[in-house]
């Protein structure tokens, strides 16, 4: 067995966490090593937990509208890999899922990341995936989403495509009118084998 499956064969067997899951261990990642778009994220949600299939939700749906893309393009791990921070669902708190856990990323990301060889475009969402990503120095998510052009063309941080976010992106209507059209313009450059 090659190192990359080795290495998922153990992700998905991991129960590192289990103790702090309230719904299990259920690992939900996309890896192959010819991906070119790596899409890092913060942690699945009950829904995905439920399906085993990463971004199948609306946040999944608007996440997909921002690339501009297909699902068909969005599912093929050749193309799109797809790692999280938390690879299990951490449950819900009060205003909606909890963090990922703090050690799933030190224990597993670093790994998996090295079996990406092919990335040219590193989508970050949400803060936890840009606090391990773009050391902020103090910077909130919105001033680092603004400051996109510094990271760009090889990385876009991107708030959380949930639709709880909905006026977050009514707040920032450069969020749409700059960054989205330089996303989508730039993961079809990647497709392509434009990098």
């Amino acid at each position: 067995m090659s190192a990359l499956p080795r290495l998922l064969a153990e992700v998905r067997a991991c129960t590192l966490c289990a103790p702090h899951l309230p719904h299990g261990t259920r690992p939900v990642l996309q890896l192959h090593p010819d991906a070119c778009i790596l899409i890092a994220a913060q942690a699945p949600g009950r829904k995905v937990h439920d399906t085993g299939i990463p971004f199948n939700d609306a946040s999944g749906e608007r996440l997909r509208q921002w690339m501009g893309i297909e699902r068909e393009v969005f599912y093929d791990p050749h193309r799109i890999a797809i790692l999280p921070m938390g690879l299990c669902y951490p449950g819900t708190g009060r205003s909606g899922d909890l963090p990922p856990r703090p050690e799933c990323a030190p224990r597993w990301r670093e790994r998996l990341l090295a079996g990406l060889p092919n990335v040219a475009l590193t989508l970050v969402i949400g803060r936890y995936a840009q606090a391990w990503h773009l050391p902020n120095r103090g910077r909130t998510l919105t001033e680092l989403t603004a400051g996109w052009r510094e990271h760009a063309p090889a990385v876009f941080p991107l708030p959380h495509p949930s639709p709880r976010n909905q006026l977050w992106v009514r707040r920032n209507p450069w969020f749409e009118a700059e960054l989205l059209p330089a996303l989508r313009e730039r993961v079809q450059q990647v497709l392509a084998g434009q990098a």
